[in-house]
C-alpha cells in the first residue's frame, strides 16, 4: 500500500445499533474500492472482518476490526481510509470505546427500515461528548418497508437541527434504483440544503444572497468545516448489500471527513495538557489503543501514531511504566491480513508484535519525552460470574490466560474475593462473559465453569453479652489449660473490631494476651454463629486463669474463640449485607418503570435529576443481591436505554426472613 501524507488519511469508525449492516458495509467499500476481489458475507462467514470463531459462529462482530483502502475521490486526488468496524451489541461497546478513541470521524449507520435504535442514541452522545465530528449513513433503503424520509425525520428529532441530508433515494425499497445527490444545482431540495450550508459563513451567504451561484466544491469545502466543527452531520443513504449508494459514500467521506490534520490530540505531560500536532516530521509519538492475544505469534499492538514518522526497529519508551520498547516489525492490518511496512506517519494506524510491556491504552514516545494519552474512562464491569478452573492443569494457567485476556479487553475485570473464596470475572454482559469464556479456552487451552455470585454477607452482634472460655485437657504430660472471660459489644456500622485487654492482677500473663487476640479474630475471620466473616465488635478481655505448666498461646487461642463463640450466641447476632448505591440513567418516559423496578428489589430511591441529554438520573440504595443480573434485566426494561453504575455504599441488617437463604449461599467447608 502507498504511503500517504497524513492530510490524505482519514480514520473513520463504523457504530450503531446491532444489525444494521456496519460490517456488510465495510465489506462493500473494500469490494468497491478493489481493497478485496469481493465483498466478505457476515451471514455465511466469508466476512473479511468478522475473523474470529466466535464472530463467525454467531454472525456478529465482537471485536473492532481495521480496513484500510485507497480511493480516488471526484475531487481527482487519492485518499487512504482505514475503516474501524465495531461490533454493534452493547456487551462489546469497550471496543467501540477503542475506536472512538482514535478516529477522526464517526459515521453512523442506521436502518431505513428500523430507524434510529437504542444503542445509535447512546453512541451519539458518547460521540458528542468527545466532539467528534459525525455523519450518518441510512442503510438498507432497498429492504421491505423502508422509509428514508421517516429516519430523516427521526434523526432530525433525535439529535438536532445539524443533521443534513446530502442524497435523497431514486425509488425505495424493492425498487430503489439510486440516489439523487442534493447539492447538484438541478437536485429537488438544493437550495434549502445550500441556505443551510452557507447560514455559518457570511462571505458565501452574501454571495448567495446576491444571486451568485456557489459551484459544488465551495459547498463541499464548506460544508467540511462545519462537519469538523460539530456543527453540520450530514446525511447519506443507500444498501451495502446491493451496492447502491456506497461509491458516493466514498467520496464524501474522502472530500468531507476530517483528517488527523484538522484535530490535534491532546497529551498529559506531567499535570499539564499539551496540544500534539499530527506532524510527520515531528517526534514520534503513537498510541496503542487495542490489544490481540495471538496464540501463535503473542501480542500484537494496534496503534495509531499521533506524531512524527515511526520506523521498523525505532525504539521508544512506553510513558506508563518506563520500559524502553523496540518496534521489531510494523504492519498494517485488513481483518487476518498482514501486510508488512517500513515506516508509518503521522495520522495512519498500524500493529506491531511482541511488545510484551505495552498494553491497550499504553503511549509510546521518545526517550526524555515522557507524554501520555489520557486514558479513555474504561465502562464500569457490572456484570460478573464467578469462574471454577475444570481441572488442575486448567487451574495452573488460569491466571496468565486471564492477564492476557484482560490485556487484549480492558473492558473485562477480574478479581479474587477472599471473603466468598471465588474467582470473579467481570465485563459488560453474559455475551460477553460466555465469549470471553469461549477465546480462553481456544487461545489458551483453559477451560472453566460458571458458578453464581455468593454476596459477601457478614454477621455482627445485636447486644452486649459476657462469657467464659475454657480449655482443659490433661492426658499425661503437658496438659492443655485457659479459662478466658470475654465481655462484647456492638460498635457502630464499619468500624470493624476493637480487642481492649482490661484485665488486672496478673490473671493472664502479658506474653498470653496477643494468642486471645488471634484466637478472636481467627474465629470472626472463619465465621460466626451464622458462618459469615464477623464484624464490628468490640471484645473486652477482662479475667482469666492460666495453669504455669499447662498453659500456652494455643490453649488461649483456643479459649478465646470459644468464649467469643458464647458471648455472640448471648448478645444475639444479625447478619448484615451489602448495599449499592445504584446510578441508573433512562429517557424520561421510562423513568416511572426504573423507580417500580427499584422498589421490588428492596431498594430505595434516594432522588433524581436531568442529565444534559435530557435523561433522568435515578439514585437508589439497593442490596447487592438484587444486582447480580441487573446489567441484564435493565436492558431488557429499557429496551437498551438505560445504563447504570454500582457502587458499594455500605452494610445493613439483612430481614430476618432472608437468613437462611443467604447461608445456602456459603461456600462448602472443606
Amino acid at each position: 500500500m502507498t504511503t500517504f501524507p497524513t492530510d490524505r488519511i482519514h480514520n473513520v469508525v463504523l457504530v450503531g445499533h446491532a444489525g444494521v449492516g456496519k460490517t456488510t458495509l465495510a465489506e462493500a467499500l473494500l469490494a468497491h474500492t478493489g481493497a478485496v476481489p469481493r465483498a466478505g458475507r457476515v451471514d455465511d462467514g466469508t466476512s473479511v472482518l468478522d475473523t474470529e470463531p466466535e464472530s463467525v459462529k454467531a454472525r456478529m462482530s465482537m471485536s473492532l476490526a481495521v480496513a484500510p483502502f485507497e480511493w480516488t475521490a471526484t475531487d481527482g486526488n487519492s485518499y487512504k481510509l482505514n475503516l474501524l468496524d465495531t461490533p454493534g451489541f452493547i456487551d462489546f461497546a469497550g471496543e467501540v470505546d477503542a475506536a472512538l478513541s482514535v478516529a477522526d470521524l464517526a459515521v453512523f449507520v442506521v436502518s431505513a427500515v428500523e430507524g434510529v435504535e437504542p444503542q445509535t442514541e447512546v453512541l451519539w452522545h458518547r460521540a458528542s461528548a468527545m466532539r467528534l465530528p459525525r455523519m450518518v449513513f441510512v442503510n438498507k433503503d432497498d429492504k421491505d418497508r423502508a422509509d428514508f424520509q421517516s429516519v430523516l425525520d427521526q434523526l432530525k428529532v433525535a439529535f438536532g437541527s445539524g443533521i443534513t441530508a446530502l442524497e435523497l433515494p431514486v425509488g425505495e425499497a424493492g425498487s430503489l434504483r439510486g440516489v439523487v445527490d442534493v447539492l447538484a444545482e438541478d437536485a429537488p431540495g438544493h437550495d434549502a440544503l445550500v441556505e443551510e450550508i452557507v447560514s455559518g459563513d457570511d462571505d458565501q451567504l452574501e454571495r448567495y444572497l446576491s444571486g451568485d451561484t456557489l459551484s459544488v466544491r465551495e459547498l463541499e469545502r464548506t460544508l467540511a468545516r462545519e462537519v469538523l466543527a460539530c456543527d453540520a452531520f450530514p446525511v447519506m443513504l443507500g444498501s451495502a448489500t446491493t451496492g447502491v449508494g456506497v461509491d458516493r459514500l466514498a467520496d464524501l467521506l474522502c472530500e468531507l471527513s476530517p483528517t488527523s490534520s484538522d484535530r490535534a490530540t491532546s497529551v498529559l505531560a506531567g499535570d499539564a495538557v499539551v496540544e500534539v500536532a499530527a506532524d510527520a516530521a515531528g517526534q514520534p509519538l503513537l498510541h496503542v489503543f487495542k490489544t490481540i492475544a495471538d496464540p501463535y505469534i503473542g501480542q500484537l499492538s494496534v496503534f495509531k501514531v499521533l506524531s512524527g514518522t515511526v520506523r521498523a526497529d525505532d525504539h521508544l519508551v512506553n510513558s506508563t511504566n518506563g520500559t524502553d520498547e523496540r518496534l521489531h516489525g510494523l504492519f498494517l492490518l485488513r481483518g487476518k491480513e498482514q501486510t508488512p511496512v517500513s515506516e508509518v506517519v503521522a495520522g495512519d494506524i498500524a500493529a506491531v508484535a511482541k511488545l510484551s510491556n505495552t498494553h491497550t491504552g499504553d503511549t509510546l514516545a521518545p526517550k526524555g519525552s515522557p507524554v501520555r494519552v489520557a486514558s479513555v474512562p474504561r465502562r464500569s464491569p457490572q456484570y460478573g460470574v464467578a469462574i471454577v478452573p475444570r481441572t488442575q492443569a486448567d487451574d495452573d494457567k488460569l491466571g496468565n490466560a486471564l492477564t492476557r485476556i484482560q490485556a487484549e479487553d480492558p473492558s473485562l475485570y477480574v478479581d479474587r474475593v477472599e471473603e466468598t473464596r471465588q474467582t470473579v470475572l467481570r465485563g459488560l454482559g453474559d455475551t460477553h462473559i460466555q465469549v470471553t469464556i469461549d477465546r480462553i479456552a481456544r487461545k489458551f487451552g483453559v477451560n472453566v465453569d460458571i458458578a453464581p455470585l455468593r454476596v459477601a454477607y457478614r454477621e455482627t452482634v445485636a447486644g452486649r453479652a459476657e462469657a467464659e472460655g475454657k480449655l482443659k485437657k490433661q492426658s499425661g504430660g503437658h496438659g492443655q489449660f485457659a479459662v478466658v472471660s470475654l465481655r462484647i459489644d456492638a460498635m457502630p456500622r464499619g468500624e470493624g473490631f476493637l480487642f481492649k485487654d482490661v484485665t488486672v492482677g496478673g490473671s493472664i500473663p502479658r506474653n498470653y494476651i496477643p494468642a486471645i487476640h488471634a484466637g478472636i479474630e481467627d474465629f470472626m475471620a472463619r465465621g460466626g454463629v451464622h458462618g459469615f466473616p464477623v464484624v464490628d465488635v468490640l471484645v473486652e478481655c477482662f479475667d482469666g486463669k492460666f495453669h504455669a505448666v499447662d498453659s500456652s498461646e494455643m490453649a488461649f487461642k483456643t479459649a478465646a474463640a470459644q468464649g467469643f463463640k458464647e458471648a455472640m450466641e448471648a448478645a444475639g447476632v444479625v447478619v448484615l449485607e451489602p448495599i449499592s448505591l445504584l446510578t441508573v440513567t433512562v429517557p424520561s418516559t421510562l423513568q416511572g418503570d426504573v423507580m417500580s423496578d427499584v422498589t421490588t428489589r428492596r431498594g430505595r430511591v434516594q432522588g433524581s435529576s436531568t442529565n444534559e441529554h435530557g435523561e433522568q438520573v435515578i439514585e437508589a440504595l439497593v442490596p447487592a443481591a438484587e444486582l447480580t443480573r441487573y446489567a441484564i434485566e435493565l436492558r431488557s426494561l429499557t429496551g437498551g436505554r438505560g445504563q447504570f453504575e454500582a457502587q458499594h455504599h455500605h452494610y445493613d441488617v439483612l430481614p430476618a426472613h432472608l437468613v437462611d437463604k443467604a447461608k445456602h449461599t456459603l461456600p462448602k467447608q472443606h
